[in-house]
């Protein structure tokens, strides 16, 4: 049997005690992280509604919402009752919302594409927003005040 060189000896361990060293501290590490992980997590079961809403996401398909259309612009409406009641306006009315709120084009604009003069807009726009408004605080409770 061969004997070992005792410098060779001498370097060999030395990078064993160095690798065990290293291995040493980087478990020490390892477990050092986990714990302030434990510290700063919160269990998905332990989490308040509010905070599970917070993080989830809800799919919106358009089949899921009514959609009105005018000068080739649509204006999606996830909720049944507002939009039976918008579906209710005439179509003057209906196009005239669907572009200031889906274009949020002014008055002026509205109307020089419509054929109208400005203040005939605004008059329209108005008058059919608190229109709208009156038919559904018909269906929230205790007359339109919010729970």
């Amino acid at each position: 049997m061969e004997t070992i060189p005792r410098n060779d000896f001498i370097l060999r361990h030395r990078y064993d005690a160095f690798c065990k060293a290293v291995l040493r501290n980087e478990a020490k590490s390892y477990w050092s992280e986990m714990a302030h992980r434990r510290e700063r997590e919160k269990s998905l079961d332990a989490l308040t509604q509010e905070e599970m809403d917070k993080l989830s996401v809800v799919d919106d398909y358009p089949s899921d919402s009514y959609v009105f259309s005018s000068y080739g612009y649509d204006l999606l409406i996830d909720n049944e009752l507002v939009a039976e009641a918008f579906a209710s306006l005439p179509e003057q009315e209906q196009s005239i919302l669907i572009l200031h709120c889906v274009l949020d084009l002014a008055d002026g604009e509205i109307g020089s594409l419509m054929g109208m003069s400005r203040s005939a807009v605004q008059r329209h726009r108005t008058r059919t927003l608190k229109q709208l408004r009156m038919k559904l605080m018909a269906f929230m409770p205790e007359g339109g005040k919010r729970g």
